[in-house]
């Protein structure tokens, strides 16, 4: 089990969340139920599957719930470019949460790559 306010990885994504929550609340009031409901289950998943993987028993299991935070990030970042080519978000915006996006896709790749030599 880790000690989830020590994992960067997971401090990073709670960035991230906070960040992506102020900027969708600037969506139309039409998008509430549409894409900005879908951005907001994305970039929540990825905080919640690294917490709930660092609270496992196993580091199989950290790497399963490592796995699912992963593929909500690239979730976050297809969605993210859409809002961008709908014109919910400026370039800028977009830019920036994608880089924040990629940084914590690094780091996720980073941390199952030593969780499965640490289970070898």
């Amino acid at each position: 089990m880790h000690n989830l306010k020590e994992l960067k990885i997971w401090s990073k994504s709670i960035e991230l969340a906070t960040k992506v929550y102020e900027v969708v609340s600037l969506f139309p009031s039409e998008e509430k139920f549409g894409l900005s409901s879908q951005i907001k289950r994305s970039v929540i998943s990825i905080a919640s599957n690294i917490a709930e993987g660092a609270g496992r028993n196993s580091g199989n299991e950290f790497i399963h719930f490592l796995g699912i935070a992963n593929g909500s990030s690239f979730e976050l970042q297809t969605q993210i470019i859409i809002a961008q080519n709908l014109k919910l978000l400026k370039v800028e915006q977009a830019e920036q949460l994608c880089s924040q996006i990629i940084e914590i896709q690094k780091m996720i790749f980073g941390f199952l790559n030593k969780l499965k030599n640490d289970n070898k």
